[in-house]
């Protein structure tokens, strides 16, 4: 009985959830394959001429079944060289989200730029500071008839009639503009290389109310992010990396490493495997923060191919119902270079 209990407020708690207007934002574990999403300032940002990324992420399916949380993104940016050393970056994103009984929907269309300015260095060493924003509109939408209202319940263990609350909902469907802006720091020192950046997501605080009186202002997001690749041999590497994401009362932080091993590397092929250990933390209000999930990660690079693969262990207090099931992503990531006559960029992201 207890774990039927158990289950049961943990399924009333994801259902809430998708409920929550002013939620946190999408994330993927997989920060690092999803740069569009993650930074404006990602824009153009790579060592070849076009980028194509696509990602998906499962969760909470074996608790909600067939209402399990499901996110997809693809995006595409190029890089467009200016003078001898600096580059402009242009792109767009697209990316939907559904999640629980309810149907909470969200898409997303944007279109972004950026412009990275050489700082200093020199043929092995560079030093750039890249500025971005993007733009585009949000969708949000819900499905109210499929859920169950305080008012239908009859007190015995019944529905007694049709809900009335959901009648102060005058619409399904919000569509609002939506605004970010962000700044990277980048430098690659031969074998070495790291970056720092940070972005600030919904700066016009578009009001995503559903009952078209009140306003609900959507939250504001401020990203930190940090990480770089240094060598441990010729053929071994550690890629650290950590983000910060704070949105309204919401923190999560997703920091870790990965492990990267050489396979084969010539001027024409490039092969190379990764495999990391991550962490994710979150706040709860009035409880402190707290170890969400341990997420192990996976990736494959075979030149101009990025393949990644991670899952999440939830190890939250909300593990018996998942039976410390999370979340899986998949990332796929192409890059389209053409002739190089410059040197080394910036990192491998």
């Amino acid at each position: 009985m207890k774990k039927i209990l158990q289950k049961f407020l943990t399924v009333s708690i994801l259902f809430l959830g998708a409920l929550s207007i002013n939620a946190q934002d999408i994330h993927f574990s997989q920060f690092y394959l999803s740069p569009l999403n993650l930074n404006p300032a990602m824009t153009g940002v790579m060592n070849c001429n076009v980028r194509l990324v696509a990602n998906y992420r499962n969760q909470w399916a074996s608790v909600l079944k067939s209402y399990a949380y499901n996110t997809y993104s693809v995006s595409y940016d190029q890089r467009i060289p200016v003078g001898r050393y600096d580059y402009f970056g242009i792109g767009g994103s697209f990316w939907g989200d559904k999640a629980g009984r309810s149907e909470f929907g969200q898409i997303q269309g944007k279109l972004a730029a950026s412009y990275s300015k050489r700082m200093g260095g020199d043929r092995k060493n560079a030093h750039y500071l890249v500025a971005g924003i993007d733009g585009g509109v949000l969708q949000r939408s819900i499905d109210f008839f499929n859920l169950t209202w305080g008012d239908q319940h009859d007190g015995v263990g019944g529905l007694a009639n049709r809900a009335t609350i959901e009648s102060s909902f005058t619409d399904d469907n919000v569509l609002v503009a939506d605004l970010a802006a962000g700044l990277l720091w980048f430098s690659v020192l031969e074998d070495n290389n790291f970056y720092a950046g940070a972005a600030y997501h919904h700066l016009n605080r578009a009001n995503v109310s559903f009952d078209g009186m009140d306003e609900d202002l959507l939250y504001s997001r401020f990203t930190v992010h940090a990480g770089g690749e240094f060598g441990l041999t010729r053929k071994l590497g550690l890629v650290p990396g950590v983000v910060a994401m704070l949105q309204g009362p919401s923190l999560e932080v997703n920091t870790g490493t990965s492990l990267r091993i050489g396979l084969h590397k010539s001027k024409y092929e490039y092969q190379a495997l990764q495999f990391g250990l991550w962490a994710r933390l979150s706040n709860r209000l009035e409880s402190g923060i707290h170890t969400d999930a341990v997420i192990l990660s996976s990736r494959f690079d075979y030149n101009d191919f990025s393949i990644g693969f991670s899952y999440d262990v939830n190890v939250s207090e909300l593990r018996p119902a998942s039976n410390s099931n999370g979340a899986f992503e998949f990332a796929l990531l192409y890059k389209i270079c053409g002739p190089e006559k410059r040197n080394v960029y910036c990192p491998n992201f």
